[in-house]
């Protein structure tokens, strides 16, 4: 099971590019890679899934156990010929202080080698106590090498490898210049999702070109291969697979997957189709109208703000989604999806109209409004089967958008107990058979919110005598 983690001492290191020219020189190498990243994210792993060719997967520790974590990676990483886990952040943030939810707890828990990503702008010889620092703080943590990344030019990267060589025994696995061949445009949330960008293909093959002749590939592949032993992981109950749909037809659930709407977890659309669905795309953007005998829709995160005109203009399909939820289809909407389902959505000054099923205005703000992790609570409003008043939750948000001019009428499916959500107290609003949040869920360990949405989907079609 060889296995690398390519992390950084700081945020903004680089590694995220590096990592996807790392996935895609080896993928063209003829290798199997997997791809890995730490802590919730969609953004990384889109493109990630890109430059590898299959999906990639998250592994968080807010919201999965630590032998969920060994499990979920054992069973994707057998697959593979080669497993790369990009961090996130620096290699020892995290939100404990005593690191336990940081990239190296997770590289311990996988005894995974780590290779640091160095911003190296402005150092020479500072790289050294850097370095040493990093390898004397954990020693537990297995850090294998270091690629110079942001390097001036060859006199910039001579003096780099000679304090390297001289103050530390870690390998220099690469050194790579600054150079436009690896810029890709960023957003306020990051960078700009690969299922925007027609062009997405041909961006992480010029950066796999920079990766290929900068980075030792066989050295680092060495150091994969050289990962310890890792015997496998006990299979929590839960993670065995989902609850087995009743007998019956497989139920049909739009999903919106399009260049404004794109952020979906793997596990969670398998868990879904285990589940019993059948996952039908919709394009939000181009569609006239929903398909045809849909038991259910989903609507996931994304940027709908980036997409004003193009969802405005698409009158149609708006006005089939606000009569289907009025008709009680069963909708499950989080972060943009639930913006698109609000009376408008309004940023920099133009303000769209939106589906309209939600009695609420969506604002961007230009300053996120949640970010971070939320624990959320079930009240009795909550809709679907399996849960409970009190129940919590783990889940994430990061939104820029707020909810303005709510009916006074507003049921919420959850309190939050850590996080922002719509009111700063309340998330998920409940409207006929609609559940609406800012938080994003996962459906892991004993909350596998894909199963209690299928069951919600299958009881609903049972009792509705023709669809709406």
């Amino acid at each position: 099971m060889a296995r690398v983690m390519i992390s950084a001492a700081h945020k903004s290191s680089g590694k995220t590019t590096v990592t996807l020219g790392i996935a895609a020189a080896l993928r063209a190498r003829g290798r199997r890679v997997q791809p890995f990243k730490k802590g919730p994210d969609f953004i990384d792993p889109l493109w990630l899934s890109v430059a590898a060719g299959r999906p990639c997967r998250n592994l968080d520790h807010h919201t999965l156990s630590e032998p969920e974590l060994a499990a979920l990676f054992a069973r994707h990483a057998a697959t593979a010929d080669l497993s790369v886990i990009e961090g996130n952040k620096g290699l020892h943030d995290g939100v404990a202080l005593d690191g336990r939810d940081s990239g190296a707890a997770l590289a311990k828990l996988l005894a995974v080698p780590v290779v640091l990503v160095v911003d190296c702008s402005g150092i020479t010889r500072g790289i050294a106590p850097l370095l040493v620092g990093y390898r004397r703080f954990d020693p537990a943590v297995a850090l294998a090498g270091v690629i110079l990344n942001k390097v001036a030019g060859p006199r910039h990267e001579a003096k780099l490898r000679r304090a390297v060589e001289a103050y530390t025994d870690l390998a220099v696995v690469g050194a790579v210049a600054r150079t436009p061949a690896l810029a890709i445009t960023e957003r306020h949330l990051g960078l700009t999702p690969a299922n925007e960008l027609p062009e997405a293909e041909e961006r992480i093959a010029a950066i796999a070109a920079v990766i290929r002749d900068a980075v030792d590939l066989d050295r680092l592949e060495a150091i994969a291969h050289a990962a310890a032993s890792l015997g496998a992981p006990p299979v929590p109950a839960a993670e065995t697979g989902h609850v087995a749909p009743d007998a019956g037809p497989r139920r049909r659930v739009g999903i919106a997957r399009d260049r404004a709407f794109g952020f979906y977890y793997p596990d969670d659309l398998e868990g879904l189709e285990a589940a019993g669905l059948e996952l039908v795309p919709v394009d939000t953007l181009n569609d006239p109208a929903l398909p045809p005998d849909l038991d259910g829709l989903f609507l996931g995160g994304g940027f709908p703000e980036t997409h004003l005109d193009a969802l405005e203009a698409n009158r149609s399909l708006r006005a089939e989604i606000r009569r289907a939820v009025a008709a009680g289809l069963p909708v499950y909407a989080e972060c943009g999806g639930l913006m698109y389902l609000s009376r408008s959505l309004a940023r920099d000054g133009r303000r769209a109209e939106m589906v309209g099923a939600i009695d609420a205005d969506a604002v961007i703000e230009p300053r996120p409004q949640g970010k971070g992790y939320v624990v959320l609570s079930e009240t009795a409003d909550a809709p679907w089967p399996g849960g409970g008043v009190g129940t919590t939750t783990p889940a994430h948000e990061f939104h820029y958008g707020r909810l303005e001019n709510l009916g006074p009428q507003t049921r919420f499916a959850y309190q939050v107990a850590r996080g922002h959500g719509i009111t700063g107290r309340d998330d998920g609003i409940v409207t006929a058979n609609t559940l609406a949040s800012f938080s994003h869920l996962r459906g892991v360990g004993a909350r596998p919110w894909p199963d209690r949405f299928a069951a919600f989907v299958r009881r609903t079609a049972d009792a509705r005598p023709t669809r709406p």
